[in-house]
């Protein structure tokens, strides 16, 4: 019996699935032999035959729309390991975290542990030099992990796993579950993985935040009623920052006409707010300029959040099920 069960979901990831498989395969060991399983949700290109070169159980994702939470759901169901460890097929795995999540969650309540996931290419362009820092979270327990983390199975099949309705989210979800049952999600201070974002248009970063509304919508409706909720005041803070956010464009815009001082004030406001939000992130990156691009992220990013939000409600009130947003 493995010691570890490694889930890598992927879809149409090509090259960088096997960047995935061969940095799996460099890991450290881990006191027992690993099984890897790979679950693909309808790829037209390789990445199918790449995973059986590199020996792991493929299994596909047949009828219904492909989501993350069904191929997750689909491939722990089958492991044989008491650990799961999640991965992304565009990500690239440190061989050492591995070891020290099993080492961190023995013993403990821990049902799942992460660790600092990170852009591969920062430097590729300010999509990717700015997004990363979305990545940086403080050590320590927390509310929820993201889709690269080490599970215990006993967990898993607790909360029956990942809500296959999810589109988007579904990882915070189930902690949400998790934490319900007296579970602990614990966040620790080492390299997890490299991600590649693989974002080099506006339409792609545009539509990654409306799917990141749509979830935030969703969980914080379903678990409206629940012990522990999640998302709830996020949501309704989007609202409030977005529709001043609109009305402060739409002011700026008839200031210009009005009077060049009335303008000058509005962008002095503005560059206010940004450097306000950018000291506060102060503990995420060392470098003013990288700082003062992800403030403006920070609050431009709100207007497409609240449209994917707005999406969901449409979805709410027509009994509509969304199919699989991707940016990629």
């Amino acid at each position: 019996m493995p010691t570890l069960s490694v889930v890598v979901i992927g879809r149409n990831e090509g090259e960088r699935l096997r960047r995935c498989l061969d940095s799996i395969a460099d890991m450290e060991p881990v006191g027992g032999g690993f099984e890897v399983i790979y679950v693909d949700s309808c790829s037209t290109d390789t990445s199918v035959e790449i995973a059986l070169s590199f020996g792991a159980r493929v299994l596909r994702l047949e009828g219904g729309r492909p989501s993350a939470a069904r191929a997750r759901n689909k491939g722990w169901r089958v492991a044989k390991a008491n650990w799961i460890l999640f991965l992304d097929g565009d990500t690239i795995l440190d061989s050492a975290f591995p070891r020290l999540a099993m080492e961190a969650a023995v013993g403990s309540s821990a049902a799942a542990v992460w660790g600092h996931r990170r852009e591969l290419r920062p430097h590729a362009n300010l999509f990717h030099r700015v997004l990363d820092l979305d990545w940086v979270y403080p050590a320590g327990e927390s509310e929820f992990c993201g889709g690269d983390a080490l599970m215990r199975l006993s967990a898993l099949v607790a909360t029956g796993g990942f809500d296959d309705a999810l589109i988007a989210g579904e990882e915070p979800e189930l902690c949400a579950r998790l934490r319900a049952l007296g579970y602990s999600i614990q966040h620790i201070d080492a390299p997890m993985t490299k991600h590649d974002l693989a974002i080099s248009r506006w339409s792609q970063y545009w539509r990654r935040a409306c799917r990141a509304g749509y979830a935030y919508s969703q969980i914080a409706w379903q678990t409206r009623d629940r012990q522990v909720q999640l998302w709830g005041r996020e949501s309704t803070a989007n609202v409030v920052r977005a529709v001043a956010l609109l009305i402060g464009l739409l002011i700026f815009v008839f200031s210009m006409f009005i009077s060049p001082w009335f303008a000058a004030a509005g962008t002095a406001l503005a560059c206010l707010v940004l450097m306000r939000s950018a000291w506060r992130a102060r503990w995420k990156s060392g470098s003013g300029v990288v700082l003062m691009l992800y403030a403006v992220h920070s609050h431009l990013q709100q207007i497409p959040i609240f449209l994917g939000q707005l999406s969901f409600w449409w979805d709410l009130t027509r009994n509509r099920r969304r199919s699989l947003m991707e940016y990629k």
